[in-house]
């Protein structure tokens, strides 16, 4: 029996790949498994290749998406012709014997899940279901948990398809058990204890911790990745009494975003990148008038539309210094899915706390993951409101008073003698425009004053592995899961490895970065984007050279990559040839 099983799932879009993927994980993450997924879609809607990925663990929470599956299920021959090279000596592959044969396979399973689907339950959409039986089959996962989903899933289409598809599951179930030998070392041990877990998405993740952090509008346009957020919102938020709108473009959607925070609203909207671009004005409006919103830009691969359903980390530049001028901003950068929820209640904090935008940067492959994580202790969560002005003695509103840390209390509409003028023109204390140069140099001043309080805010980085020795790695987002498995791997080859992950990516994290590099010989910097974005952003700030070492293919790093490059550095010894042709390039 496995302590640990990767399976993965491909065919064509309307298969029900996914839907076969999301059941088997609801399923065994209720039955206190611990679960990773990962998924790829078409963007067209004709359909197109598919794939849904889980790692399932009896020994504790899961890093990564994995390596290769151990269980490879294909539902037809483009299917398996992008995933032949996965297949390795101990593979065991489940695939549709009508519609291919593969050329190899170890343990070859060959079902006719179409025709079974058609002349055995009559319904030809149940392929997929058929097919979880059989998988559940194979792992032992806990058929009781598989068919309550099921009678979930489908309580609003009517008894008899729930029949049908119940009859799907126990007929591949059976088919497994009836035509080929147990094979004891693909099944999943029992979990070892029970847990208080709960398997969530990335993105669900954030809209919960904006609910905790007591977000109660949101406007959005739908756009791959971040749409599920808007679906989410708009069936739950109303019933925390909040509103949720849906405009017509993103423009529109953080205009409106701006103006409930004003009118005393904590709000939010999300995006990708394209919509992202059109918020870039605004997100100038919201720094010069000083109002706090929170915007989540779920990264996808560019530019233009480029790759819709792909994962990508190439908007931090946008994220940093997207607006024309210089408007301060907050960037924060979750790792994981339980990271997403945390990270979401302290976008909105740092909001509130500094009355500016704060862009909570994701990613596809973060976004749509789901993964199970501890159950949030809500009377541990702090959550800050925005301060507020106290007005007295007839006096004019100085709304945006020049204080020690550039924050000054606001008032919102109809409080008593709290009228002030919110303007995107530059502006006094008062908030009367002015164009005076002192006046704007001061509110500059003023405004940015906000960031070198932020940049000391605890609890932004996260650190693990060697605090000293050859190797360190910057990483951030979602690639920190991959890079940790990576130097764990690397540490019991007796490799000296250390990682530091900024959450908080702007303002720049210098003193921790620079004490980190301070302590290792070369520093490896791995992220999903052509021109390594976070490293460039770094050498602006700390004085350090730094390795960049980039992928752009729009999916994630995989484990073996990076252990492959930090082998790599230690045979290299010494200065190794990037930094030599990294300080040749400064130099020159």
């Amino acid at each position: 029996m496995k302590k640990e099983v990767l399976v993965r799932v491909g065919g064509e879009g309307g298969e029900g790949v996914i839907s076969t993927g999301e059941i088997l994980t609801q399923a065994l993450a209720r039955s206190s498994y611990d679960v990773f997924t990962y998924r790829t879609y078409p963007a067209e809607i004709k359909g197109g290749y598919a794939m849904f990925q889980v790692r399932i663990s009896t020994q504790g929470p899961v890093p990564s998406a994995g390596e290769n599956p151990d269980l490879l299920v294909l539902f037809n021959r483009e299917a398996y012709e992008n995933n032949a090279s996965l297949i390795e000596k101990d593979t065991l592959l489940i695939y549709d014997s009508q519609e291919f044969e593969p050329q190899e396979a170890c343990f070859p399973y060959a079902i006719p899940l179409g025709k079974i689907a058609r002349e055995q339950i009559g319904n030809p959409l149940t392929k997929n279901i058929v097919c979880l039986g059989a998988i559940s089959q194979i792992l032992g996962a806990p058929m009781d948990r598989v068919r309550e989903i099921l009678r979930s899933k489908f309580a609003s289409k009517g008894d008899l398809l729930i029949e049908k598809n119940l009859l799907a599951l126990e007929t591949g179930w059976k088919y497994v058990q009836e035509n080929f030998p147990a094979r004891p070392e693909f099944r999943l041990e029992s979990p070892s204890r029970k847990k208080d877990d709960i398997v969530v998405s990335g993105n669900q993740a954030i809209c919960l911790g904006a609910v905790v952090a007591g977000c109660r509008a949101m406007f959005g346009y739908p756009i791959t990745p971040a749409s599920d957020i808007l679906e989410w919102m708009s069936r739950e938020l109303p019933r925390f009494q909040g509103i949720v709108v849906q405009t017509e473009d993103e423009i529109a959607a953080l205009s409106a975003t701006i103006g409930a925070s004003y009118a005393g609203k904590k709000s939010m909207t999300a995006t990708s990148g394209p919509g992202f671009s059109l918020m870039t004005e605004l997100m100038g409006l919201a720094s010069m008038a000083e109002i706090p919103v929170v915007v989540v830009d779920s990264q996808r691969s560019g530019p233009s539309t480029g790759m819709p359903t792909k994962t990508e980390q190439s908007d931090l530049n946008l994220a940093v210094y997207g607006a024309h001028g210089e408007g301060p901003r907050i960037v924060i950068a979750p790792m994981d899915v339980e990271d997403c929820f945390y990270q979401a209640v302290q976008a909105f904090n740092m909001a509130e706390k500094y009355q500016l935008p704060v862009v909570l940067l994701t990613d596809q492959s973060l976004s749509q993951r789901t993964q199970t994580i501890p159950r949030p202790i809500l009377s541990q969560i702090s959550v800050v409101q925005r301060s507020r002005a106290i007005h007295l003695n007839g006096e004019a509103l100085k709304r945006y008073a020049i204080t020690e840390d550039g924050v000054s209390p606001v008032s919102l509409p109809g409080d008593p003698g709290g009228r002030y003028i919110a303007t995107g023109l530059e502006h006094d204390e008062e908030g009367n425009p002015q164009y005076d140069p002192e006046i704007h140099e001061q509110m500059m001043a003023k405004r940015f004053k906000k960031l070198e309080k932020a940049v000391e805010e605890p609890r932004f980085v996260a650190q693990y592995g060697a605090e000293s020795g050859e190797i360190g790695i910057i990483c951030w987002g979602s690639t920190a899961g991959v890079v940790r498995e990576a130097v764990e791997e690397a540490q019991a080859e007796g490799l000296s490895v250390g990682t530091l992950i900024p959450k908080m990516l702007y303002p720049v994290r210098s003193r921790e970065i620079s004490q980190f590099v301070s302590c290792f010989r070369k520093i490896l910097v791995p992220e999903l984007n052509f021109t390594g974005q976070l490293a460039t952003l770094i050498r602006t700030q700390v004085s350090v050279d730094l390795i960049s070492y980039t992928k752009c293919q729009g999916v994630p790093f995989t484990p073996v990559e990076i252990l492959a490059k930090i082998r790599e550095l230690h045979e290299l010894g010494g200065d190794s040839l990037e930094r030599q042709k990294y300080a040749a390039t400064a130099n020159s």
